[in-house]
């Protein structure tokens, strides 16, 4: 199977009608344009084809095929060889969508609603989707019986989790393509995820035939997962929404946190995606610092490697970093320093892409200076490296 990359630019899309309408999102379009033949290709091979499509969002990018159609969501399981008790969020282009879904009926794209409101969502949602959509931020809702979506969606549970993505390329290809995509990130199972689309390429090359490339993604990790059902609500997986922002919204003062930063190895199935397999892992091993063992401080990192025997402290062989820097007295030939941001916000855009450089670089280990690990982004952040790491130093 050849897989061709095909450029696409919100620019090239011209304005939008109803950007601030949750309930339909309208593609007003240059339809001489090519980022638009390019999606309306995409969306015609989601619509008839069983191969799923990478496309970027501004979280990460994705894997898409119809959530409705079992024989297109296999491909996903297929392609990035993913467990299939690990459930798949689905994406939506608007809020009229998601009424379909929650009626068990089928999404008629070209049907005009009477009404703008989806009455069947619990109302404990409704300050955070006003807030928060379109964004990094997934529910979790009850799936109806007869559901539209198809059984590899929900890998078995009764709840479905979906979100909204930003991305008007995103939501654009969506309402192209008539149905709701089921859509992990679009890396194979376990590495980092993917917020390029040269990374896609790196993973599943040759697994799929599409990759829309919409340039690098904007906040870098995958979204914050909320099951707004449980009294409390919980944060299931933290990402692009922190805990105080959703604790600003109504009916969320008391958010839990309901997540555990390694992975739940058990018989029980993952409520939401991201909870249970080892993720984000690089070729290289991983041995992150968490900011307890700096007190807080930077720069503290290089010292204690420096005088630390490595080859006793880590349980893997040592061998020759492939990078030009000072040599060390700890086992090491030479050293790589780099840093991919002063605030979370720049750390979680850069993180995935700085772990996949590295092992570009053919690296054998990498040292990770931990953020403070408060309840702002840098709980997804610390998150995605604690599943990442080899080894953890507090």
């Amino acid at each position: 199977m050849e897989t061709r990359i095909l450029p696409v630019s919100s620019a090239d899309l011209g304005r939008f009608d109803n950007t601030q309408n949750l309930y339909t999102w309208h593609v007003n379009a240059n339809q001489d344009s090519q980022s638009l033949a390019h999606l309306y290709e995409a969306a015609e091979a989601l619509r008839l084809k069983d191969s799923p499509v990478g496309f970027p969002t501004e979280t990460v990018y994705g894997l898409g095929a119809d959530a409705t159609r079992s024989a297109a969501v296999k491909g996903i399981y297929a392609a990035k060889g993913r467990p299939s008790d690990n459930p798949l969020i689905i994406h939506i282009a608007d809020l009229s969508m998601l009424q379909s879904v929650l009626s068990g009926e089928h999404h008629d794209s070209t049907r005009i609603p009477e009404h703008q409101e989806v009455n069947l969502l619990p109302e404990i949602y409704k300050p955070v989707i006003e807030r928060f959509w379109p964004g990094p931020l997934t529910i979790l809702l009850k799936n109806p019986t007869p559901s539209v979506l198809a059984p590899e969606v929900t890998a078995g549970l009764p709840t479905f989790g979906v979100r909204m993505p930003a991305s008007a390329l995103a939501r654009s290809l969506i309402k192209l393509a008539g149905a709701p995509l089921a859509a992990p990130s679009a890396n194979a199972s376990t590495k980092p995820s993917p917020t390029t689309a040269q990374h896609v390429l790196e993973d599943l090359d040759g697994r799929i035939e599409l990759i829309l490339d919409g340039g690098p993604c904007s906040v870098g990790v995958e979204s914050t997962v909320v099951d707004g059902m449980s009294d409390p609500p919980v944060v299931l997986r933290p990402g692009g929404v922190s805990i105080d922002e959703l604790r600003a919204c109504p009916g969320w003062e008391n958010v839990q946190k309901a997540y555990k930063d390694a992975a739940e190895i058990g018989k029980e199935a993952p409520r939401a995606p991201g909870m249970k397999y080892k993720h984000y892992s690089p070729k290289a091993k991983v041995v992150l610092y968490e900011a307890s063992f700096t007190n807080g401080r930077r720069g503290v990192l290089p010292e204690d490697i420096a005088n630390t025997d490595l080859s006793e402290t880590v349980e893997f062989e040592v061998k020759e970093i492939k990078a030009t820097s000072d040599t060390t007295g700890n086992g090491l030939d030479s050293t790589l320093d780099i840093s991919i941001g002063e605030d979370t916000r720049s750390i979680a855009k850069g993180l995935f892409s700085a772990l996949r450089e590295l092992d570009r670089r053919g690296v054998d280990i990498i040292f990770v200076e931990g953020t403070l690990d408060d309840e702002d982004i840098g709980a997804a952040v610390m998150n995605r490296l604690r599943k990442a790491a080899s080894q953890i130093r507090r």
